[in-house]
């Protein structure tokens, strides 16, 4: 099978080179170059920067980290900064939790010195541990209001004020914060990460909050068809189904 024209123009573009048949499957890898190169990256509304942002994102989420060695080089490439990329990665810390997290990291980071960037990149925190709560309350109370303490509020013991601050503290107060990426990307990030997860409990909630960010219906479908080839069909549908039938008078809430 032959790779289109577009195909190889994106290829070289992201990676600085013609794409090279595989030895053992060329035939599977030329199906997959034209799906992902060919056509997905050939759809409007996102440029090359923030393709390459999501598609660290989806393959970090999915504990891919050869091809996030790629794509870290790749969205060096077409002009991402290492804050933002490694802004990216970190932000998948709140989802997929720190095991996963750190691995993407080191993958990430090997990249990164690969490229000749010198590491420990220049720190982002821009609050202290003891202001962080005041600060994720926010950001996260105009995109998400106060559901999250009234559920869990009913925990039993010191959990129903425990786990509404660490999501508050944690979540929004240490990496809503930061700098490197603004609270749009953020929020269109989040929802990547989500549909790569298959967390369809919070995807309503949160596609709703990123749309309160100032992400448009259309930016956070083209973000996730831009996932669809990392993340599988099933998972991207079920966050696209979310998209298709969002009526904006409705709840969005996840849990109440």
């Amino acid at each position: 099978m032959e790779l289109t024209n577009e195909a190889k123009a994106t290829f070289e573009r992201l990676f600085g080179s013609q794409p090279q048949p595989d030895k053992r499957d060329p035939e599977l890898l030329a199906i997959l170059q034209n799906q992902i190169f060919g056509e997905v990256f050939s759809t409007s509304v996102l440029d090359d920067k923030m393709r390459e942002l999501i598609t660290v994102t989806a393959i970090a989420s999915m504990g891919r980290l050869p091809q996030l060695k790629a794509h870290t080089a790749a969205a060096l490439n077409v002009g991402n900064s290492p804050l933002e990329i490694r802004e990216a990665v970190y932000s998948c810390a709140p989802y997929l939790g720190w095991p996963r997290t750190l691995n993407a990291v080191a993958a990430m980071d090997d990249a990164l010195e690969a490229a000749g960037v010198k590491l420990p990149l220049e720190d982002a925190a821009t609050v202290t541990a003891e202001e962080r709560e005041a600060a994720g309350a926010a950001i996260q109370a105009p995109l998400y209001g106060d559901e999250v303490k009234a559920v869990f509020s009913k925990l039993p013991g010191v959990f129903g004020e425990f786990v509404p601050h660490l999501l508050t503290a944690d979540c929004f107060g240490y990496f809503a914060t930061r700098r490197g990426l603004d609270g749009k990307t953020r929020e269109l990030l989040s929802v990547v990460v989500l549909a790569a997860i298959g967390a369809g409990t919070q995807l309503k909630a949160h596609i709703s909050g990123a749309v309160k960010a100032g992400n448009s219906l259309l930016e956070l479908t083209a973000a996730l068809v831009q996932a669809l080839p990392y993340i599988g069909f099933p998972n991207a549908l079920t966050a696209l189904a979310v998209i298709a039938n969002y009526d904006e008078s409705e709840s969005h809430e996840a849990y109440r």
